[in-house]
């Protein structure tokens, strides 16, 4: 099987070889089932042919002897002439072993003993004669009559030769037949291949599946589909590409205003100033690819490998509580955290990029003296995480808008991409989590909760 199935094997090959075998074989054992069934219904045919011969001669020399009988004559020892000697031999015996006939050609001695009936075989003059003996109803004259099996090999062989020629006429006309509609069956094949052959980086279109066999639709459609993805994936860096030069740009040209001001600086306290704010357009630089990198990685074509694993949200939340804790102390806000046992399927590393988003968010955008509530519990059949602020929040009109890429509500304050909520969307997605955006803490602010379905022993994400 290997062999047959090796590296750049030929389906079409492929197919004609195992059909013409299978023809081949069909045909021959056919062929041969054909020739034993009719070489044995001639041989039932030759025999009943033979016994009733002998008895139509049986019952002709008995005739004859009684008449001989009445005239005074009993025996006629003379051979009786037969144009058919050739093919058939018989003799006539009385009750006391006496031979009374014989056609021309039979030997003088019983082709079978007296006491044999019915059908056997005998040698005459080297050669195997089939016999058949009987004695008339009143066991005073026996016949013995024989057939050279020469005579019917020859018939037998005729009609061999005959089938041997008629299936060596057939096979090459269905190996013809084969072969064209093999042909014809891979024609829509070839076209389907020279149309996926002309698709190009920039011609991405979905292979017509026209005419093509259904056996072979399921892949023509998988390969629609992967077309469809890169497509898609051609659009998305294509977008990506654009979006981030055009967000690129303003630290870039803010970076390079910086060095050139810095360069003409009159005094050491203007370069200082000028330096410090050149430090902030780079860290505003370098934030902003930091956010693009990760958001290229959470792409819907991006193929996460890492296993989701079953854990408490509680738990981990609580782990990571004194560093965001300290974080809020330097921006001079409270921080405070409810968090109850909640189980649920996530990958680690992203759902520690999707919480670091939202409580960045949350906690630059909060004014000094402000709030941040972060709380997971479990309700209505899922498991809930929750980021609330009391900061200046985000219209309702505009709550759909902002997990677009690079969206930045007018007049934010604070310095930013506009990637982050993009990229808490993708990391929901990617676990089957839904978000929902609410009013903050005091009627102010911001709550955004993100639903993980409720995780059993065996519930897990793709």
């Amino acid at each position: 099987m290997k062999r047959l199935f090796r590296a750049g094997w030929s389906l079409r090959r492929t197919l004609l070889a195992v059909l013409l075998a299978l023809t081949m074989t069909v045909w021959g054992f056919s062929a041969i089932v054909v020739y034993y069934d009719a070489d044995q219904e001639s041989q039932e045919l030759f025999d009943q042919s033979l016994a009733e011969t002998a008895q139509l001669l049986l019952a002709l020399a008995n005739h004859e002897i009684e008449e001989r009988m009445a005239m005074g004559a009993a025996h006629l020892s003379t051979p009786i002439k037969n144009a058919h000697g050739e093919y058939l031999l018989f003799q006539i015996w009385d009750n006391t072993g006496r031979l009374l006939y014989k056609n021309q050609g039979a030997p003088d001695q019983a082709f079978v003993a007296s006491n044999v009936s019915g059908f056997g075989v005998t040698v005459v003059a080297g050669k195997s004669w089939r016999t058949y003996a009987a004695w008339n109803a009143d066991g005073r004259l026996q016949i013995q009559v024989g057939e050279p099996d020469s005579h019917r090999n020859q018939i037998s062989a005729r009609f061999a030769w005959k089938l041997l020629l008629f299936v060596l006429i057939v096979i090459p006309l269905m190996s013809l037949a084969i072969w064209w509609i093999i042909n014809r069956a891979f024609r829509s094949l070839q076209v389907s291949t020279d149309e996926v052959s002309r698709h190009t980086p920039t011609d991405l279109h979905e292979v017509s599946l026209a005419g093509v066999p259904s056996e072979v639709q399921p892949l023509l459609q998988a390969i629609n589909r992967l077309i469809g993805r890169m497509r898609s994936t051609l659009e998305h860096e294509q977008r990506f590409t654009a979006d981030a030069a055009h967000e690129l740009r303003t630290p870039l040209a803010a970076i390079k205003t910086n060095l050139q001001v810095i360069q003409r600086a009159r005094n050491d306290a203007e370069r200082h100033e000028f330096i410090g704010a050149l430090g902030v357009s780079v860290d505003r630089a370098t934030r902003l690819v930091g956010q693009l990198m990760a958001l290229s990685r959470l792409d819907p074509q991006y193929d996460n490998q890492h296993v989701p694993v079953r854990l408490d949200l509680a738990e981990l939340l609580a782990a990571q509580m004194p560093d965001w804790s300290a974080q809020a102390g330097r921006l001079q806000l409270q921080l405070t955290a409810q968090l109850q046992p909640a189980w649920c399927q996530i990958h680690q590393d992203s759902f520690s990029i999707l919480l670091r988003n939202l409580l960045d968010n949350a906690l630059r955008y909060t004014p000094a003296g402000g709030s941040v509530m972060l709380t997971c519990r479990v309700a209505d059949g899922a498991v809930c995480l929750s980021v609330a602020d009391s900061g200046p929040g985000i219209p309702v009109d505009m709550r759909e808008r902002v997990f677009d890429r690079f969206v930045r509500l007018a007049g934010a304050g604070m310095p930013g991409s506009g990637l982050g909520l993009s990229i808490v969307k993708r990391i929901a997605e990617s676990h089957g989590a839904r978000l929902v955006l609410t009013e903050g803490l005091h009627g102010a602010g911001l709550t955004v909760e993100v639903w993980f379905p409720i995780s059993g022993e065996d519930n897990a994400f793709a």
